[in-house]
């Protein structure tokens, strides 16, 4: 059986990965696997099919280029659609373990569903899962983001939860104290997305601009949803 401890058995001076999205989760979750000394080297992040842009948070390459950079971490880059996505990530990983990596970091809070895929993929390819933000109060890791000097920007919204206006907006206790209380203050499900381009981990600051913003309405398939990106460069 599994051990559903958010902090896997296993030495943690051992090679690790993040899975990364740019986003304040991700790099909240990296800086506390470090904190906790887990050797971690290498970022995956998952594009679009096309190649232009991430995943979900839709950032462009060199911008995540320059995280890495900033952060002392190898980047790598892995391209799938939704239906081969998990086929995709699992051979990345694969190829981490033959490299000697023995741990993968995630930055899951508490959606039950997202460890269950998590765990699946990793038990595949023989690493441990590694979540260090499972189950902590949503609220304080937004504050604590804050608090531990990570700056972000707001890079997407889904329009069913929130106004164009919070798109671009700086990640800060101003933008949580407007936040709609229906609304998640770390957006786990999904109500925006965030970029990081400083923190207590950075080297220096990732030079950014947001040069506009652009509707995005997901295919009937996922939804017909709409959402806000913000255009980086």
């Amino acid at each position: 059986m599994l051990d559903r401890s958010p902090i896997e058995a296993r030495p943690q001076s051992a090679r690790a990965l993040c899975s990364f999205s740019g986003g304040k989760d991700s790099c909240l979750a990296l800086w506390r696997a470090q904190q906790l000394g887990f050797d971690v080297r290498t970022l995956l992040v998952m594009f679009e099919e096309a190649g232009e842009r991430s995943r979900s948070h839709a950032l462009p390459a060199h911008l995540l280029s320059r995280q890495a950079s900033a952060l002392g971490l190898e980047l790598m880059i892995r391209r799938a659609s939704w239906a081969d996505y998990e086929q995709v990530f699992t051979a990345a990983l694969c190829e981490l373990k033959e490299r000697e990596y023995a741990s993968a970091v995630f930055g899951d809070i508490d959606l039950q569903a997202h460890r269950d895929w998590e765990e699946r993929v990793c038990a595949a390819a023989g690493l441990a899962p590694v979540l260090p933000l499972w189950h902590r109060d949503r609220r304080e890791l937004a504050h604590e983001v804050i608090a531990s000097g990570f700056r972000c920007v707001v890079v997407c919204v889904d329009s069913k939860f929130l106004p164009d206006e919070f798109c671009g907006r700086e990640y800060d206790e101003s933008f949580l104290a407007d936040l709609p209380a229906e609304v998640d203050a770390c957006g786990e499900n999904g109500e925006f997305h965030t970029f990081v381009y400083d923190g207590p981990n950075f080297s220096k600051p990732v030079e950014f601009e947001i040069c506009g913003l652009e509707p995005y309405v997901a295919p009937a398939e996922y939804g017909a949803g709409r959402y806000l990106f913000a255009s980086l460069r």
